[in-house]
């Protein structure tokens, strides 16, 4: 009969260093990194001559570089070790990211309504944000709808009749001091309704010219369908309808945004959604 003496490793079980996985650092893998807390999707990795490091971009955009450490990062909250990724390997099982930058639910169920909405200007607008923000909007239970013009702001929130549990959220194209857009916002806004913009005239500006393949927005004349201008100035067919189909085919994350958008949105979507709010 063996005896518990013949096992070389007499050493107790809870005392015994658990091995620690090695994880491929795929690009879009969401970690967090265990001496300063800070949590992001990997980015690149690079060989350098102090050894390899992988950088991780947050959910706002800035990058912070950090060394492949053994058991430098943390994986759904368990250590793991970062590896550079190989060719043939397969993707880790790990958190992702949406459009939005948000951390990603496998398969979540989108969540029963709110009371509370979210208003854009157009069709254009709500599309944006559907390809951005959707995944998260369903989680929260937010509707978004368009009001096809600021000009019926006032009538839909007289009808809409913001509450305590029932709170509006809107945004503005071209909200800049003195405008037609932020007379119409100071007029509705309240304790339950939130009016935000961008400087932009319209939301096609939104988007990075890099992300769309151009230099920059054209400056049109005053006077000048800017759609149309745009289209003209760019050599593009002048069918705003096509014009736009190729601006958001260029739109795959919130990294394809401007800031003075990405901003508003996330700010009406806690608005909506404070505890207060559901």
């Amino acid at each position: 009969m063996r005896s518990r003496y013949d096992n070389p490793d007499l050493t107790p079980p809870w005392k015994r260093k658990q091995a620690v996985p090695e994880v491929p650092a795929e690009r879009d893998l969401v970690v967090e990194e265990v001496t300063t807390g800070f949590c992001g999707a990997v980015v690149r990795c690079e060989k350098t001559a102090e050894g390899p490091t992988v950088t991780l971009e947050d959910r706002f955009g800035k990058h912070r570089v950090f060394p492949m450490a053994p058991r430098g990062f943390l994986l759904e909250g368990r250590t793991v070790t970062l590896v550079r990724p190989t060719g043939g390997a397969p993707a880790p099982s790990g958190p992702r990211l949406t459009a939005s930058g948000s951390l990603a639910v496998p398969g979540a169920r989108a969540r029963v309504a709110r009371a509370g909405r979210i208003y854009v200007e157009g069709r254009h607008d709500a599309e944006l944000v559907e390809k951005v923000w959707g995944d998260d909007l369903r989680i929260e239970g937010v509707v978004v709808e368009y009001l096809e013009g600021v000009d019926d702001l006032p009538a839909i929130v007289e009808r809409f009749a913001p509450g305590p549990g029932a709170r509006l959220g809107v945004l503005v194209d071209h909200l800049v001091p003195g405008s037609k857009e932020s007379r119409i916002a100071a007029q509705v806004s309240g304790e339950h309704v939130l009016v935000v913009g961008h400087p932009y005239i319209d939301v096609w500006e939104a988007v990075k010219p890099a992300s769309v393949g151009i230099a920059a927005w054209p400056q049109v004349p005053r006077g000048t369908d800017w759609k149309l201008g745009v289209c003209r100035a760019l050599g593009w067919e002048p069918n705003t309808g096509a014009a736009w189909r190729r601006i958001l085919g260029g739109v795959r994350t919130y990294k394809d945004l401007e800031p003075a958008l990405l901003g508003r949105v996330e700010e009406l979507i806690d608005f909506v959604t404070a505890p207060d709010a559901s």
